[in-house]
């Protein structure tokens, strides 16, 4: 049987069984990211399995507007948003504006593709500038409104984009790599494409380095960089710069901590998230270029990937989680503001 089919029915299939457990979780618990997660992995199930539908039984035009709407719009915007909704307590609101700020850098960069659509480049740099300073504001000023201003974004965000994929007239009724019959998105017109960016800049940016800093803030840590006095935006800029260095600085008592069996198992945990957002990301990217042979392999990794930092996590063991020869230790708390 073809990869092209075996690889997003395993996907799909592992996505829905994800997001079944993590519902199961939220029934329980009722946390908001909890079910923003589910949602992102249902999401994740069905494109998926437009993918595998398309290969197994052919594309056609409605099934290629789905793939493309979720896929593009939906899957990394959702996951990521469940991981901002976990972490609006900390300063990690201050990555995210910086991704919208990074979205709004996209939009210009590739504004030279499409120089007919002007109204949709100009509309994605004043919605993300404009969300970059209400999130920085709301970090620094009121963190309980970060996760609400987030998810209004991606709410009229995602009615915006269904509207404008379904109505969209479509140079052709779909678009397939000739060499390795992998869906592409260039049937889809180019405002659309510009809009498209930023849902998967900030999605996946949230995605994984949100788990890399649960991470850090879970490992035993060695601060190069300390806590200083500083003006605000250069305290914030210092902030990030002492994460990144003092994450990397902590790794050899993380990984000294793991082989004794002492290391928060939500460090792993986080790790395998981030290197599950971080591999799909990357051959999404590649299938913008038109390298698209690593696609459906790259999906079907990345959820793997984070099921399992899932099943590692406190969230799913009782005291203990066995890695392999190792142990970790399980811990309750939630993630600490920082």
């Amino acid at each position: 049987m073809s990869p092209n089919v075996v690889l997003p029915f395993l996907s799909s299939v592992v996505s829905f069984v994800f997001a079944a457990a993590v519902l199961a979780q939220w029934s329980r618990r009722h946390r908001g990211f909890q079910l923003v997660w589910a949602v992102g992995l249902l999401w994740y199930g069905i494109s998926a399995g437009t993918e595998f539908l398309g290969s197994a039984f052919g594309w056609n035009e409605a099934l290629y507007r789905a793939w493309y709407l979720i896929g593009a719009f939906f899957v990394a915007a959702y996951l990521g948003a469940g991981t901002i909704v976990l972490l609006a307590r900390t300063r990690f609101g201050y990555f995210v504006a910086a991704s919208f700020v990074f979205g709004a850098l996209y939009a210009f960069a590739i504004r030279g593709r499409y120089p007919e659509d002007t109204t949709a480049f100009g509309a994605v740099l004043v919605v993300c500038l404009a969300a970059a300073v209400a999130i920085a504001i709301a970090t620094w000023r009121a963190r309980s409104l970060v996760a609400p201003l987030v998810l209004t974004v991606l709410g009229l965000g995602s009615v915006v984009a269904a509207a404008l994929v379904l109505q969209a007239t479509l140079d052709a009724p779909y678009a397939l790599d000739a060499a390795t019959g992998v869906p592409v998105g260039s049937a889809i017109p180019g405002n659309i494409r510009i809009l498209a960016g930023p849902f998967n800049i900030i999605g996946a940016f949230a995605l994984v380095v949100g788990a890399i800093f649960s991470a850090y803030v879970f490992m035993p840590k060695q601060r190069v960089l300390g806590r200083r006095a500083l003006p605000p935006v250069v305290a914030q800029i210092y902030g990030a710069l002492a994460v990144a260095v003092n994450f990397i600085a902590s790794l050899p008592r993380a990984a000294l901590a793991l082989a004794r069996g002492e290391l928060h198992s939500r460090v792993p945990a986080t790790l395998l998230i981030a290197l599950g957002g971080f591999i799909p990301g990357v051959t999404s990217g590649l299938n913008r270029f038109g390298m698209t042979w690593a696609f459906f392999l790259g999906e079907l990794l990345g959820v793997l990937l984070i099921f399992a930092g899932f099943v590692v996590s406190t969230e799913v063991f009782g005291e203990r989680v066995r890695l392999g020869p190792v142990v970790v230790r399980r811990h309750e708390e939630e993630v600490p503001a920082a």
